[in-house]
């Protein structure tokens, strides 16, 4: 998922005495996705891109909005079936509504990007961000798990290496002794996270990776209310609104590990210092 409006990396916020005239001018215009992080000049998504392909993944769907050139640039000129390094890249545009200044959510991204690309209403499909880094083992252990048609990978929160601040927006769920999810809720209130810990005390969070049925997920996309509070149609709505109609259709991965990010300025140089450890130089 690409569309988004990078609001927040586009303010002058944060630590940026260590970046460059470049990399400034790149955060303030660029989707987040596509800001270079190496001085090779390669964006965040080639790496992403990178793990997915070493995960066993083969076919991607970029989404992005209405104008889309530079992805293009980087990914291939044509709409659906560009080769990039033993990936078939396609394109998806998340149209925004004619009353809207932004993209209508995560949950009506997915749903424009099966209604233009069918294939994916009768297959299973991971549903990424464009600006977190997940690792091979993550996309792996989602790509290969096959005992219930819907997944979700559950952070351990303590893991995760983001200020306490940041943590706490993030969704937190519940899910019982079979692993099945029972409840996902973005943004909680701190008097709430002690209902969401699991048997071993830890909370989980969603960093809004998944594993869908197309056929099962599609018709909750199609009808996702829109959040009161924050006016989109996320994701986590349509997938509680599904396991209503159908309990245990949905497991929770537990993994303990880092996703690192880039939401504000001050992530690229973080970014950066990550990134410098993976060697893409033959890929």
């Amino acid at each position: 998922m690409a569309a988004g409006a990078s609001s927040r990396m586009k303010l002058e916020q944060g630590k940026t005495d260590d970046l460059s005239n470049e990399e400034i001018q790149q955060s303030n215009i660029r989707t987040k996705g596509l800001i270079s992080i190496d001085k090779a000049g390669r964006p965040l998504m080639d790496y992403l891109l990178f793990n997915a392909k070493q995960a066993g993944y083969k076919t991607i769907y970029i989404i992005t909005g209405v104008d889309n050139s530079l992805f293009k640039t980087f990914y291939g000129d044509n709409n659906f079936g560009n080769s990039y390094r033993g990936l078939t890249i396609n394109f998806a545009i998340q149209h925004i509504p004619k009353d809207r200044e932004k993209p209508l959510g995560t949950a009506d991204a997915v749903y424009q990007t099966l209604e233009q690309y069918n294939e994916l209403k009768t297959n299973s499909f991971t549903v990424c961000n464009s600006d977190n880094l997940y690792s091979i083992e993550a996309l792996k252990s989602l790509r290969l798990f096959d005992t219930s048609p819907n997944v979700l990978l559950g952070y351990s929160r303590k893991h995760l290496k983001f200020p306490e601040e940041k943590i706490a927006k993030f969704a937190v769920m519940n899910y019982d002794s079979h692993g099945f999810l029972i409840d996902i809720v973005e943004k909680p209130e701190m008097s709430a996270l002690d209902d969401f810990r699991d048997a071993q005390e830890t909370l989980r969070v969603s960093m809004n990776i998944f594993k869908f049925d197309g056929s099962l997920f599609f018709k909750y996309l199609k009808e996702c209310p829109i959040h009161k509070l924050r006016n989109e149609k996320e994701l986590p709505t349509a997938l509680l609104n599904m396991i209503v109609d159908h309990p245990n259709s949905t497991t929770v991965i537990p993994i303990e590990e880092h996703v690192p990010d880039l939401t504000s300025k001050e992530d690229i140089s973080l970014m950066k210092t990550y990134v410098s450890k993976i060697d893409l130089s033959n890929w």
